[in-house]
């Protein structure tokens, strides 16, 4: 397939869009889940992975500024089935930042069925989503945050809420990699983010989107279906004192407005701080949570909405939904998903 690949239009595909990112702790092993091109958005474009794409799991340790530890995964074309050839490439030490290093081929498969090798296991294809969120909760959080204007609360009913992505499909990368591996040793304290890479027709990659904390886009830049946000292309080493500041007026804006705080900006300032730089914390073989206490990695049962629209308005936002809404897309054993 050929077609300009630098063009604003090229970018703009639901393929190259993250949804979620998960990691947590599996059978003796560290799960990564990445979820792109939901049906539910206005960028979706076609089933399957991009074929001109990289989709990467990048790995810090001990609080670093930079990843260490790359995990990239490439598709074929699809075939006359739908199906997609893929490859898992780790990258180590300073390849892990290099576009231009090929790294290990660690395995390679297919779409729909497990890949293994070395105790290293992937899984993609398109599943169930098991995401959970009634939007028009989120519509209420959206509108406040845009305007830095109160939160109003008044007419949500969380006891008549619907999850907004009941019978939704996405397309899933399912990575588990062992305890026994020599650099994700159970202990190991790690922060991991996710990207979507896009071939440029000069030979080079171009980042496109990427994920760590979830809700991120949908409450701070929910209309970035065009990916021409600057956080899209931004390293996580850089979100501090690239964006830090504003989202911490935006946040402050709206906890004055509401009045629940004594010290809006100071408020603002301790939610960017843990928000940036964006990237999911976790020690490995621990259990995964991202919850009110702890946020330790996450799993597809938490309810990080609740958790993040409470955090940026520090007030309680109950969602109505329970995890139970959406466990019938989830499985206990590899590959934790469930196959569309």
């Amino acid at each position: 397939m050929s077609h300009h690949l630098d063009t604003p239009l090229a970018a703009q595909n639901g393929q190259l869009y993250i949804d979620d990112l998960y990691v947590f702790a599996g059978e003796s092993s560290t799960v990564f889940v990445m979820d792109v091109n939901s049906n539910i958005t206005g960028v979706y474009a076609e089933p399957g992975f991009h074929p001109e794409a990289r989709y990467e799991f990048k790995v810090h340790f001990d609080g670093a500024d930079t990843e260490t530890l790359t995990y990239r995964i490439a598709f074929s074309d699809p075939d006359a089935d739908g199906r997609q050839n893929l490859q898992l490439h780790a990258l180590t030490g300073g390849d892990a930042r290099e576009d231009t290093a090929e790294g290990e081929l660690v395995l390679h498969g297919r779409t729909g069925e497990t890949a293994a090798a070395g105790g290293t296991r992937v899984w993609a294809g398109r599943i169930a989503d098991s995401f959970y969120i009634d939007l028009s909760l989120l519509a209420v959080i959206n509108g406040a945050m845009a305007k830095g204007t109160a939160v109003d609360l008044s007419s949500w009913r969380p006891g008549e809420a619907k999850n907004s992505f009941e019978g939704t499909t996405v397309e899933t990368i399912v990575l588990e990699v062992p305890h026994s591996d020599s650099r994700l040793r159970p202990g190991a304290r790690i922060g991991v983010w996710c990207a979507t890479k896009l071939a440029t027709d000069a030979g080079g990659w171009r980042q496109i989107n990427r994920g760590g904390h979830p809700m991120m886009w949908p409450i701070f830049w929910p209309g970035d279906t065009d990916f021409s946000n600057p956080a899209n292309t931004r390293h996580p080493s850089q979100d501090v004192s690239a964006a830090a500041q504003s989202i911490g007026d935006q946040v402050a804006a709206v906890v004055a407005a509401t009045g629940t705080s004594a010290d809006p900006q100071g408020y603002g300032r301790t939610v960017a701080g843990q928000l940036f730089p964006d990237v999911l914390s976790y020690v490995v073989g621990t259990p995964a949570s991202f919850g009110f206490t702890t946020r330790n990695g996450r799993t597809p049962a938490d309810n990080a909405p609740e958790v993040m629209l409470s955090l940026v308005t520090n007030m309680a936002v109950p969602s109505g939904l329970r995890p139970s809404v959406a466990q019938r897309m989830r499985a206990d054993g590899f590959p934790y998903v469930v196959p569309a």
